[in-house]
């Protein structure tokens, strides 16, 4: 927050300046999340009160190996979109880098903030720079798509400062570790608190409450998508898993619904992915699918299940950042994102058509990624609980999400470049792009490149393409790389997982820390 604030007084034209402080921002930000995670990782749990005030009255905040892990794995894909932007040259956007490190600051104090107020202040803080990174720059789309985001966010807002009412005027008290496990023995405190889960549901897309997601993602600029993804429903994820082991003490008498969202929001979200015809529309319908995958440890609610859901949450923060970069970087380089519209992408891009199939692989499961371990840790646990029904849909989701992936590979990477396309905009994913091109055309001689950043579409009428360059292929490149070492090399993750899983289960570390008691 101080160095957005910062940034904000210098001129725009300090564009190295900005580049600089936003990249040493977060990787500052991940080294001090290892940090936290060393102190971490064998349960212990580091508090603060704001101002030196009692427990109670001040504002908590708490760290311990959960929101350790959080922070440390969204620093790593922010610091990756930060090389990105410089890359795509979102970053010379007016005030887009103080606007990101705003965004970025409202989910790390969520991650750490001990109660439900100020956790609502601090999605809030996350937000208001998402709106406008959201919508500037943009056509009609793109407005529209903005209007659609801030309408859901803004009623899921108010539903969720409603709920921290109904909570306070039930129990007297907003603070999480004031209200551990209260909501098992208060049918009123169980509905306020439901109040403020759904909000977070319905920021989370979680189904039925998804639809504004694939509506809003695909529409934003590349980096934005890509930083949405691994930031915004994230926090969501994070605070009601927080929420549920607290408050409701594991939710023993509601996991039966949870496990429903779960199911509903796999397979609606896997058949979104199917019926799309663009890749960040494909991306976007998985970003609530694999939200259902996380949601089964929830519903399952034991040290193994909650240890594969934290594992597959912080691997996916990085598989998708890595999809959602590869797919921005076609964005820049070609205009366009439409799977009618390329092809042949491969054989232009081989670094980038390797992040991507690595990527894409570990999203749907495919040994010897990450993914393929997270699926099968959940899938376990899931059989072991004896939730067949969980099982059998998490397989033929997992199914669903390789064949989205194959037609991606298949018509954009692998499949031969159209003939003829290439001096048509695309509507639908560059908004404002048919006058901009028709500018192009009238201003440059025929057969003539279009240059990059004009928004004109170019599919790729030869084999070399538009250049993209190595300021976008490497960040996904290199998460792509992690996702792999993560497979064979999960040992590590998995003891931090372990770690904070046990906190979940049970929490009495953390409500001590945070009341001092």
């Amino acid at each position: 927050m101080v160095v957005a604030g910062l940034l904000l007084a210098t001129p725009a034209r300090l564009v190295t300046l900005h580049r600089v402080a936003w990249l040493a921002t977060n990787a500052a930000v991940m080294a001090y999340g290892g940090w936290l995670l060393a102190v971490t990782r064998d349960g212990e749990v580091l508090a603060s009160r704001v101002g030196g005030w009692p427990a109670g009255i001040a504002i908590s905040l708490a760290a311990d190996a959960f929101s350790a892990l959080m922070i440390t794995v969204v620093a790593l894909v922010t610091l990756a979109c930060g090389v990105f932007a410089i890359g795509s040259a979102d970053d010379r956007r007016p005030y887009f880098v103080p606007l990101a490190l705003v965004m970025s600051a409202g989910a790390y104090g969520a991650f750490l903030t001990a109660d439900l107020f100020n956790l609502f202040v601090m999605i809030e803080v996350m937000l208001v720079p998402s709106y406008v990174l959201l919508t500037t720059g943009g056509g009609r789309d793109r407005i529209t798509a903005g209007r659609v985001y801030v309408t859901v966010n803004l009623l899921a807002s108010t539903v969720f400062l409603a709920g921290v009412g109904l909570v306070y005027a039930v129990a007297g008290t907003v603070d999480l570790a004031g209200l551990a496990g209260a909501a098992t023995a208060s049918p009123a405190l169980a509905f306020a608190g439901a109040v403020v889960l759904l909000a977070l549901g319905l920021k989370t897309a979680v189904v039925p409450l998804h639809g504004w997601l694939p509506r809003s993602y695909p529409h934003a600029p590349p980096v934005v998508t890509a930083l949405f993804s691994g930031i915004l429903t994230k926090v969501g994820v994070y605070a009601i898993m927080r929420i549920v082991a607290v408050v409701y003490d594991g939710a023993a008498d509601y996991r039966w619904i949870i496990g429903l969202a779960a199911a509903a929001t796999m397979v609606i979200g896997v058949l979104g992915a199917l019926g799309e015809t663009a890749m960040r529309s494909v991306l976007a319908f998985h970003a609530v699918s694999q939200i259902g995958y996380i949601l089964i440890g929830l519903a399952l609610f034991s040290p193994t299940a909650l240890t594969a859901a934290i594992f597959f949450l912080v691997q996916y923060i990085v598989v998708k950042a890595a999809l959602f970069l590869c797919a921005g970087a076609v964005v820049v380089g070609y205009g366009t994102d439409r799977l009618d519209r390329l092809g042949g992408l491969a054989a232009a891009h081989r670094l980038l058509a390797l992040a991507f199939i690595g990527a894409a692989l570990s999203l749907a499961g495919m040994p010897p990624f990450s993914g393929f371990l997270a699926k099968f840790l959940l899938l376990r646990a899931a059989a072991t609980e004896g939730d067949y029904l969980i099982f059998a849909v998490a397989v033929l989701v997992s199914l669903g999400t390789l064949i989205s992936m194959i037609k991606i590979w298949d018509l954009a990477f692998w499949g031969e470049p159209p003939e003829g396309q290439g001096d048509e905009a695309d509507h639908g994913d560059q908004p404002g792009q048919a006058v901009l091109a028709g500018a192009v055309r009238a201003k440059k001689p025929a057969g003539t490149g279009v240059p990059a950043g004009t928004g004109a579409v170019r599919a790729p009428q030869n084999r070399r393409g538009p250049r993209i360059g190595a300021g976008m292929t490497v960040p996904a490149l290199l998460l792509t790389v992690l996702t792999l070492l993560l497979g064979p090399a999960a040992t590590p993750l998995l003891d931090l997982a372990a770690g904070a899983a046990a906190g979940l289960v049970d929490p009495s570390a953390y409500v001590a820390a945070v009341t001092g008691r």
